[in-house]
């Protein structure tokens, strides 16, 4: 991971919405990372982020069905790995302890997801 690409990284997705997962998915394996999941509910991106010994980067919408990411993402910021949150919600729901990771407004640009995500691993 000399690059500054997403190339043969391992990349978790957590999103509720099935066709913008596919879309992120997708996206993200045309860039050459290696996707993790994607899953679309807290209890199964935990068990995922608990079974996974590696996890460069994830992708990660703040609103799961009415459940909030944010204890998704303490485990992966324990685990010093970069977070690109996606919501259609305002900036001010993202808890400033996670003030530093990178956030991409729905409807989201599916290109700014991987230059954030390129930036967040580089960084």
């Amino acid at each position: 991971m000399s690059d500054r690409t997403i190339r043969g990284c391992r990349v978790l997705v957590v999103e509720d919405e099935f066709m913008l997962a596919d879309e992120i998915q997708m996206e993200l394996e045309d860039a050459g990372a290696l996707v993790l999941g994607p899953v679309g509910a807290l209890s199964r991106a935990i068990a995922l982020i608990e079974e996974e010994q590696q996890i460069h980067g994830a992708v990660l919408d703040a609103n799961l069905g009415g459940e909030m990411v944010f204890p998704v993402a303490d485990l992966l910021m324990e685990r010093g790995v970069p977070i690109v949150f996606t919501t259609g919600y305002d900036a001010s729901i993202i808890p400033s302890r996670f003030s530093a990771m990178a956030r991409c407004e729905k409807p989201v640009n599916l290109r700014k997801i991987i230059q954030a995500l390129e930036q967040a691993l580089h960084d």
